[in-house]
């Protein structure tokens, strides 16, 4: 055979240079200052993050990509129907009228953002006992020390009613931290002890520890977090909920990247809900290491939701091993990084899909402004699907965000001083100061708690609309409560189904389904208005609130189908049946022009929630048009 040498001509040469350029100028990788927007594509299976990214021929591939590309407002970052990414989305902010907007291109199903790792073979799982099966363990190992710890600066905060004092100590020729608790606190932040900064930090660390304690106590949460507004979190990690005693003990905390922040991130610890009054807790910080981790192993942080072939059957969370005796039920190792779960065979031999749902926010828009999400669907996430404080002119169409919540928040006191598990996820969240944000179109099911909520302590919550949504199996269809600042709130033209009769109502603490979840609101609250809604069964009660604020609350032309279940919880008392509904309009004020009826959904087997031809919402709106979502 000959081989023979074939050059390109230099026009051909000049053509492809000039490509590559204008490529690369579009990316902005030659530090070239972009101002005209552009679309990017991302396509899962043929994609190159080495690519421009500018046309589908030279689509990216990764999120990391996505994330880590730098944006300008105007541009859109389009990914390809029909695939799936797994991880987290963490969106770039765009400028007021000229937003990023994250969507879709091509054809078929909406792209999905999933955030589970799949367990689905036979090989992920060991059988640990009879009928218990884990996940492989990981243990990280030590690399290179990347941070001193010794003489670091610390400080400590208190709320909540908590009381503690901290000193710095020597002893032996060694300096500690010592805090000195007189009242404890009932949640995780009452107490936060806040360490250095941490940069240029990889992906995997170690935090070594010295501690001791005159009162024994479970350390649990550490992290690393931004230590400003809305103070999220780079680094997630816990200790085992390892007992503290009164001799010295070392403990290593692995500390796992959970997203990029713009800063570096603090050391951060709650000891709100562990550290017991009357206790003199002494921490030595000795230093941070680089770790290596076995990634393909380790589930780096809690699994709230255990999804077997895609929400057939699910797992039902117990907090310690010794608890994992029905069928499906489960517990996360904090230490070994691995799940335990009762099931009678290989759980990849009973079930096609496993996927194992990691707390995170699936999209962490955190601080973010000027973004539009438009036909994703956002899936199989612990944390919110949509989650993050301080956010403004954010645009949510289109999507669909189902399997969401059920991760470990924090540990929370009981009145008789016992911790116990608090879980959380919300569908779609706007934590802390927001404004001018909208919620359009989008369908949302399976939530642990939310579906939609803003929410906050001492915070501005403004101009934001929740329109057109069909919502169905969450545990709450809207949750609201604020101490601050309340104005401009609409709700209205959406679809609300099966309150509480969702994966996660068995398994709460605190069951109790309903529509509208007010919870205490002391804020000030003006023109917060629900009109042109239906609501439909719930498995507690459609409405609840927890104080009177109706001065600043308008409620009217909402059409309610609460056959069985009580119909208002008012100020703690199940006031009002649905039987009692002229009566709630007459003392309350509330609901004028709305009505008790059944629906007459099209076919609600089939998830088809519009309404039939007679019935009594087809005129019912404000507007004189049909009640509930327009699509």
């Amino acid at each position: 055979m000959t081989w023979q040498i074939v050059r390109p001509s230099p026009a051909t040469v000049a053509m492809k240079w000039t490509g590559i350029l204008a490529a690369c100028v579009a990316a902005g990788t030659l530090g070239v200052a972009r101002t005209t927007p552009a679309t990017f594509h991302v396509d899962g299976e043929r994609g190159d993050d080495a690519a421009a990214g500018t046309a589908e021929a030279t689509a990216w591939r990764s999120l990391e990509k996505v994330n880590a590309a730098e944006l300008i407002p105007g541009d859109r970052v389009l990914f390809k129907r029909g695939g799936l990414w797994r991880g987290q989305l963490v969106p770039q902010s765009g400028s007021n009228g000229v937003p990023i907007v994250y969507g879709a291109y091509g054809a078929g199903e909406k792209p999905v953002l999933q955030g589970s790792v799949p367990r689905s073979a036979a090989a992920d799982w060991t059988e640990a006992a009879p009928g218990i099966w884990a996940t492989r363990k990981s243990e990280p190992r030590l690399l290179q020390q990347v941070a001193d710890l010794a003489g670091s600066s610390w400080r400590v905060h208190q709320e909540g009613g908590a009381k503690v004092q901290l000193t710095r100590e020597q002893e032996g020729g060694r300096g500690f931290v010592r805090i000195a608790c007189t009242a404890a606190g009932k949640a995780g932040n009452h107490i936060q002890l806040w360490g250095p900064a941490l940069t240029n930090a990889p992906a995997a660390l170690v935090l070594r520890l010295r501690v001791r304690s005159t009162v024994p106590f479970p350390l649990g949460r550490v992290a690393a977090i931004l230590n400003r507004p809305p103070y999220s979190t780079a680094f997630a990690g816990a200790a085992g909920r390892k007992e503290i005693g009164a001799a010295w003990r070392t403990v290593d905390v692995p500390l796992v990247e959970a997203a990029k922040l713009e800063a570096p991130p603090h050391l951060h610890i709650n000891l709100g809900d562990t550290l017991p009054a009357g206790a003199v807790f002494d921490l030595e910080p000795v230093g941070v290491w680089a770790a290596h981790l076995d990634t393909e192993a380790a589930l780096p942080r809690d699994v709230g939701i255990v999804i077997l072939d895609h929400g057939a059957k699910w797992g039902v969370k117990k907090w310690a091993l010794a608890d994992v005796r029905a069928p499906l039920d489960y517990w996360y190792d904090e230490d070994g990084k691995r799940v335990f779960l009762a099931c009678d065979t290989n759980p990849a031999a009973r079930f096609a899909s496993v996927e194992l749902a990691l707390t995170r926010h699936i999209v962490d828009q955190g601080s973010r402004h000027d973004v539009v999400y438009d036909g994703l669907a956002v899936r199989y996430g612990a944390a919110h699907g949509f989650g993050g404080g301080s956010t403004a002119r954010i645009v949510i169409r289109n999507c669909d965000v189902y399997w969401i919540g059920g991760g470990l928040q924090h540990w929370k006191k009981r009145p008789d001083g016992t911790p116990h598990p608090v879980r959380f996820g919300n569908g779609i969240e706007f934590w802390g100061d927001c404004d001018n944000n909208l919620v359009e179109r989008n369908r949302l099911w399976q939530i642990y708690d939310a579906a939609l909520t803003n929410q906050g302590r001492d915070d501005d919550e403004t101009n934001i609309t929740y329109r057109d949504n069909m919502i169905w199996q969450a545990e709450y269809s809207f949750e609201y409560w604020n101490a601050n600042r309340t104005a401009n709130i609409v709700f209205e033209h959406n679809t609300c189904v099966d309150a509480g009769d969702c994966w996660s109502h068995d398994q709460r603490p605190d069951p109790n389904g309903a529509h509208l979840m007010f919870y205490r609101n002391p804020a000030a609250t003006t023109n917060f208005v629900i009109r042109n809604n239906i609501f439909a069964r719930s498995t507690e009660v459609c409405t609840r609130m927890e104080n009177d604020w109706r001065s600043g609350l308008t409620m009217r032309n909402n059409l309610y189908h609460q056959p069985e279940k009580p119909f208002l919880r008012w100020l703690g008392t199940n006031r009002f049946a649905t039987a009692d509904f002229a009566r709630y309009q007459a003392e309350l004020g509330l609901d004028q022009g709305s009505l008790v009826a059944e629906p007459q959904f099209v076919n609600p087997a089939a998830r088809d929630y519009r309404l039939k031809p007679g019935s009594p919402g087809t005129s019912l709106a404000t507007d004189g048009g049909p009640v509930g979502a327009r699509w």
